[in-house]
């Protein structure tokens, strides 16, 4: 039997050309856009819609199977209209729907469709996407489950032709009771395990979650600085044509730490810096430690008069900053968007055969470095005061 639900009249009051569904487990959003997708099959002549999968037999045990389960539950199934070998499901109008693999090249750059339905968009290229996305004439569809941050939140995340929705498994009134009470149990255990905390925020509520093998697990945000915030220092990372430059500041307050991002941006000189330095407040007697793999840099900006230091480097130094950081939560402001994204997706390190190498991966750690530099310089002692240094093996 099939049911109209929740997840469903939500999908069709949808307005915008891009419609970006995130969402948790059984939240009914495949077998809400496939139904609206056949729908508009039937009722529109010529109709040319393409859905879209990371791989073939992704798509057999997925979309394929869905959207046959849904034209046999609303009696619309003929066999005869549908070629296996090319995987398409012609109409009786002359409109289809055609199921494809995101390695298909031939088929992602070529002919192009009126209707593009990307299933599981986090696991395809936002190359992929885009070449799909401009031979599309008309609406396109995106779904995935929001285990971290991917190119839809940062290509997507602020376009005016982009309409996003999140469903959970209680917009689906079709989910079995004993489906649905495995996903509440969940609930529970997130009150106790960090796995599923994290398990529950993606699946059960269908919000942005952490990649699994993230270095820092063990924070939050905060909507802004509150009143009483004192002043701890500031980590900087210096960049230029590619990579940022980056100043972090952290603050202390009820016992916690706060950081928040102050500039993260190319093509800064030391004189552009001091400037911003300036500009921003920061005080010429507050501590900046900074990458000193640039010491260029650093002497530079201290003739400007500012309290800038080299940070400690040493064999195990990486290592030693995470772990103090490790040993207590912390919070960053809300507006700290980009280390946000460095923090969703800064993680362990794997060799070729899967097993941590236990060094973090050379990657998303512009303002990861600056929080290690703060807490290297200012946050060792009293940490190793208060609970000890726990060393990752």
């Amino acid at each position: 039997m099939f049911i109209r639900t929740t997840a469903i009249n939500k999908l069709m009051a949808l307005k915008g050309r891009v419609k970006v569904i995130p969402g948790g487990t059984s939240a009914g959003k495949t077998f809400g856009i496939l139904p609206i997708l056949a729908d508009k099959c039937m009722k529109t002549a010529n109709l040319e819609v393409s859905v879209v999968s990371e791989s073939i037999p992704h798509l057999k045990r997925g979309a394929m199977r869905d959207f046959e389960k849904i034209m046999r539950a609303t009696n619309r199934w003929q066999e005869a209209h549908f070629n296996k070998t090319d995987r398409i499901y012609r109409f009786a109008n002359n409109s289809f729907i055609e199921f494809f693999s995101a390695d298909d090249q031939d088929r992602v750059r070529g002919a192009r469709r009126t209707v593009l339905y990307v299933n599981e968009a986090n696991n395809i290229p936002f190359e992929t996407y885009h070449q799909l996305a401009i031979r599309t004439s008309g609406e396109i569809w995106i779904d995935f489950n929001p285990t971290n941050e991917f190119w839809a939140h940062t290509e997507l995340g602020d376009d005016p032709d982009a309409a996003w929705l999140t469903l959970t498994f209680m917009d689906n009134e079709a989910v079995p009771d004993n489906v649905r009470k495995d996903i509440l149990k969940a609930k529970e255990k997130a009150k106790t395990s960090a796995y599923w905390e994290n398990w529950w925020r993606v699946y059960g509520l269908g919000q942005i979650g952490r990649l699994e093998g993230v270095v820092f697990e063990d924070w939050d945000t905060i909507d802004a600085l509150p009143r009483g915030a004192s002043l701890i220092g500031h980590g900087m990372d210096f960049g230029f044509s590619t990579d940022p430059t980056v100043l972090i500041s952290a603050y202390k307050w009820n016992d916690t730490v706060i950081f928040s991002e102050r500039f993260y941006e190319t093509g800064m000189t030391s004189k552009d810096i001091a400037k911003r330095l300036m500009r921003l407040g920061i005080s010429k007697r507050d501590m900046i430690v900074a990458d000193s793999a640039d010491p260029k840099t650093i002497a530079e900006i201290r003739e400007y008069g500012y309290n800038i230091r080299g940070s400690s480097k040493g064999k195990d130094s990486v290592n030693f900053g995470i772990d103090i950081l490790q040993q207590e939560p912390f919070l960053v402001t809300g507006y700290s968007t980009n280390l946000i994204k460095e923090l969703r997706h800064y993680a362990w390190d794997k060799d070729k055969t899967g097993k941590l190498t236990g060094s973090p991966i050379d990657a998303y750690n512009h303002g990861c470095d600056c929080l290690r530099y703060i807490a290297t310089a200012k946050l060792s002692f009293q940490r190793k005061n208060k609970r000890g240094i726990r060393r990752r093996n």
